[in-house]
């Protein structure tokens, strides 16, 4: 709450103009957007207000003859009355910076600004008779200012990457509390193929109205959202309760409180749906040039949001696409290198064999059919030689099934060679 601030004596204006004086002020205020008012006596009491002043407090108020805390009672608390009874008490003049002021209460509130002078009135003795209050009101450049800010800080989570889901909802709301009326804010995303519609941010819309439009279709007469889409252009119902588009949605429009709808496709630079800007109304209403440029700001500004989080996601993709490929890569090589480890020790293995093939054909002219089996290497084997194989160069060895096995699969030119035992058939079938 901005309280009025005392910047002291107002030594350039003048101590009091009179009753002609305050007769131009009338007729120079009259017209005038400024607020102006005579406040009379210790309890300030509205002697005459120009219409401004009542516009800007509430023409149901319009009426004199009344101390100014009963006409606006939501004066009090603000250092406004404080002011005037400084003013009225030591003759003063003062000037108040930013008075905030909440005007009505409930969701038909609303939040002004002012900035005021107050200036003593005088009689013909110079005695403080009242206050002559001249105020000019701030709200918009309040509201700019503040949008502004809101609007910079929304590009600069952008940049930062904030993720998507909590700009969308940062934006919404920002946009509801700087609204001059009450309004619901909903950001709808497109899916990839263009056809839906899916749930962005609604942080005020009631959870069973979201859920009941989220994945909507576009086209023409569905809702204001999906015919904004569709046709790429601007859609304003301005009476969601007699409006055909809203003909399928009316059951959920009317429990959710809303009756007027104004929906903005949010398109790409390459002029690609990328989802609506869609902004809600309790009562019946169309739009102002001031919502109308609201509209064109932040929907611009989803854009830039949406189409960060696009190319984001697309470059998470390719590195995860990038990290995929070599993976698999890295397990071929692996697979290779195991398969050349396997081979090289076959090769090994066939060598190995084929020397024990040789030392056992040297040792068969003194023992034709050996006991135990000769394919054991150097450690041997105690297992009875019960086959014969030979290889392609007319060596010979016996061997127990199991090293003849060991043959051979790495021994490419093994084969059994004793026939009188039944050859390969028995070799086969034992």
């Amino acid at each position: 709450m901005t309280s009025v601030s005392d910047q002291g004596p107002d030594a350039a204006g003048p101590a009091g103009t009179g009753q002609a004086g305050e007769e131009d002020l009338r007729a120079l205020f009259g017209q005038s957007i400024a607020v102006f008012a005579l406040l009379a006596g210790p309890a300030h009491v509205v002697e005459t207000a120009n219409p401004a002043f009542f516009a800007a407090f509430g023409q149901k108020r319009a009426r004199t003859g009344v101390p100014v805390v009963d006409l606006v009672p939501e004066l009090a608390g603000h250092g406004f009355l404080e002011a005037l009874d400084r003013v009225y008490r030591t003759g003063e003049s003062r000037t108040g910076r930013d008075v905030r002021i909440v005007l009505g209460a409930g969701p038909q509130a609303r939040e002004v600004f002012f900035d005021f002078t107050y200036e003593p009135r005088r009689d013909a003795e110079g005695t403080a008779t009242g206050v002559r209050v001249i105020g000019v009101e701030t709200t918009q450049v309040k509201h700019a200012q503040r949008l502004m800010a809101e609007h910079r800080a929304l590009v600069e989570q952008i940049a930062r990457q904030v993720p998507l889901a909590e700009v969308l909802e940062g934006m919404a709301r920002c946009i509801e509390d700087l609204a001059p009326h009450r309004v619901l804010v909903s950001v709808l995303l497109a899916d990839s193929d263009g056809r839906h519609l899916r749930h962005g941010a609604a942080p005020s819309l009631p959870d069973f109205y979201n859920q009941a439009i989220d994945g909507i279709a576009t086209g023409e007469g569905v809702g204001s959202c999906g015919t904004a889409a569709y046709r790429r252009e601007q859609v304003i119902v301005t009476d969601i309760a007699t409006d055909p588009f809203w003909a399928d949605f009316r059951h959920l429009a009317e429990p959710a409180g809303l009756a007027a709808c104004w929906s903005t496709p949010i398109l790409a630079r390459d002029g690609s749906l990328l989802g609506t800007f869609a902004m809600y109304h309790p009562v019946p209403r169309a739009p102002q040039d001031a919502d109308l440029a609201l509209a064109r700001l932040f929907t611009d500004t989803a854009a830039l949001a949406i189409e960060r989080h696009h190319i984001e996601q697309a470059k998470l993709a390719a590195e995860a696409s990038a990290r995929s490929a070599l993976e698999e890569l890295a397990k071929a090589v692996r697979a290779e290198q195991q398969l050349r480890a396997e081979a090289e020790q076959r090769a090994g293995s066939a060598a190995e064999l084929a020397a024990r093939i040789r030392t056992a054909a040297a040792l068969q002219a003194t023992a034709p059919h050996p006991e135990k089996c000769q394919l054991g290497g150097a450690a041997g084997c105690t297992a009875p030689a019960e086959i014969k194989v030979a290889d392609s160069w007319g060596d010979s060895a016996w061997g127990c099934i199991a090293h003849v096995d060991e043959a051979l699969f790495n021994v490419k030119p093994v084969f059994i060679a004793n026939e009188e035992s039944g050859g390969l058939a028995a070799y086969l079938n034992r």
